[in-house]
């Protein structure tokens, strides 16, 4: 599917615009519950932990509409879109995964869990959220034109993502698995993992190309409804570009990959949040970084705050629900309804 202009986009009728993103949409949904069997079946065959492989293969496919929309925000001179849908999607992609533990209805999403990287990874994430925030009060410099703190992100988002890679293998402590997931089969879907790798590569191409006009499309509907810009990118393009990591989450959860699920949403974040480095280098007006405000601290902090909820549910892994969710997840939806509530008062 072909990426549009940004003034392409805002000067088509507003049904037009939402033809083409339901459109876009459903290529993302169908791709992304296929890419999620292909990362479970190479998880399988290759040997890799379920959250590692949500965390490189899914976390980093599924970025690839937020890696396009940074290098057009910067391009075009609005570095404040680009790092707003950064960090809507780090929030949003959150509540996908406390959304989609409603509609499964199972068990609560965070007593399946047992993997101590998932809570390395949820811990190293808060940390680099927290450390946006902090770069956005402080402000930032140039260097070889690009910002330090940016660099400063993007090293910590990598770090960050190495350091949890490998920590189920370091680690010295452990949970056992709930008695139905050491029952669990590993899938076999016959096919090799050469075949395998080139089904996943197709999958990410029509999500990157479907993913990155959802954020085009979003971005002139937004345009054409009035929408305030910050919630532009924090809430509408957050979205569109997070309709990938709901198709997968949904699929893993599905499939009881519970550590896939969040490796998947948490790598995901390191990801996007690495990105805001590709913003400064396409924005010729200094770093980006001097360029956001208290919307976007607010922005950070709410994201830290939601996987901080999780967090909590993770380390006391209980199975209690409510409204068919974990008491967790539903704290998460309600947070995160009344940090939209907040972001508007800011912006």
């Amino acid at each position: 599917m072909p990426a549009l202009p940004l003034s392409t986009a805002a000067d088509f009728p507003l049904w037009v615009n939402a033809a083409i993103f339901f459109a876009a949409a459903a290529v993302v949904w169908m791709s992304g519950t296929r890419l999620t069997r292909y990362t479970d079946a190479i998880a399988a065959k290759t040997g890799m932990g379920q959250a590692f492989a949500g965390m490189l293969l899914l976390g980093c496919i599924t970025s690839l509409p937020e890696l396009a929309n940074c290098i057009n925000a910067g391009a075009i001179g609005n570095p404040a879109l680009a790092v707003n849908n950064l960090l809507g999607s780090a929030a949003i992609n959150i509540v996908l995964l406390a959304a989609v533990d409603a509609v499964v209805g199972r068990e609560a999403v965070t007593a399946m869990v047992a993997k101590p990287s998932t809570l390395m990874m949820a811990t190293l994430c808060m940390l680099v959220l927290v450390a946006v925030a902090i770069a956005i009060v402080v402000g930032d410099v140039l260097i070889a034109g690009v910002g330090a703190a940016g660099l400063m992100i993007c090293a910590l988002s990598v770090g960050s993502f190495w350091l949890a890679s490998g920590y189920d293998k370091r680690s010295g402590w452990s949970a056992a698995p709930p008695a139905r997931e050491r029952k669990k089969k590993q899938p076999d879907d016959g096919d090799s993992l050469q075949r395998l790798l080139i089904k996943t590569g197709i999958a990410g191409i029509a999500i990157f190309a479907a993913g990155y006009t959802l954020s085009q499309i979003g971005d002139g509907i937004a345009k054409q409804t009035g929408i305030g810009s910050g919630m532009v990118g924090f809430a509408l393009i957050g979205t569109s570009t997070s309709l990938p990591e709901l198709s997968t989450i949904y699929a893993a959860l599905l499939l009881r990959r519970y550590e896939m699920a969040f490796g998947q949403v948490l790598g995901t974040n390191f990801v996007n949040l690495s990105l805001i480095i590709v913003a400064d280098g396409f924005f010729t007006g200094g770093p980006v970084i001097n360029e956001l405000g208290r919307f976007e601290i607010v922005s950070a902090l709410l994201g830290t705050l939601l996987i901080g909820i999780f967090l909590v549910g993770l380390l006391e892994r209980h199975n209690p629900k409510i409204l068919k969710m974990g008491y967790d997840s539903l704290a998460v939806m309600v947070l995160f309804a009344g940090g939209l509530v907040l972001l508007y008062a800011v912006q």
